[in-house]
């Protein structure tokens, strides 16, 4: 599904494995008439800070102040539905739950726009550029408020 949604971001299977055995209530399947249309895979981790594409976290970070949003991927027939919003307000309930004062994402494929709606702002961090450019110089940084 991630070689659909996204193909220009690869992932090696060992990132999703690893990010379902560390955090696994972070990791969600979307099913439409019993087959799979979507996911998304989410984590604790670092306020101002993204976790690099195709990359191992080896553990979750014990002081996470944000809930981060590494990828929601959805299939067409997913599109339009309200998955989108559902499943990120559950994992902001989520997040609250934890303590945590936020959510954030590297926003990829001209889904700005998606992620505004969902209370997403972009966050500019020059720190960050680096790590941006290495998923696309379109990429930013987006942080939405939980408190």
């Amino acid at each position: 599904m991630a070689e659909q949604v996204h193909p220009s971001f690869p992932e090696d299977p060992a990132v999703f494995t690893e990010r379902m055995q560390l955090y696994p209530d972070g990791m969600h399947l979307l099913e439409r008439d019993g087959r799979a249309c979507g996911y998304l895979v989410s984590h604790p981790w670092h306020s101002g800070t993204a976790p690099a594409l195709n990359a191992l976290l080896q553990r979750m970070p014990p002081e996470a102040d944000t809930f981060y949003l590494h990828d929601l991927a959805l299939l067409p027939a997913a599109r339009g539905l309200g998955a989108a919003r559902l499943i990120v307000e559950a994992m902001a309930e989520h997040a609250r739950s934890r303590g945590l004062a936020s959510m954030s994402l590297v926003a990829v494929n001209g889904s700005i726009p998606f992620w505004e709606r969902l209370g997403f702002a972009v966050e500019n961090n020059p720190a960050l550029t680096e790590k941006l450019n290495s998923y696309e110089q379109a990429a930013r940084f987006m942080v939405r408020k939980l408190a």
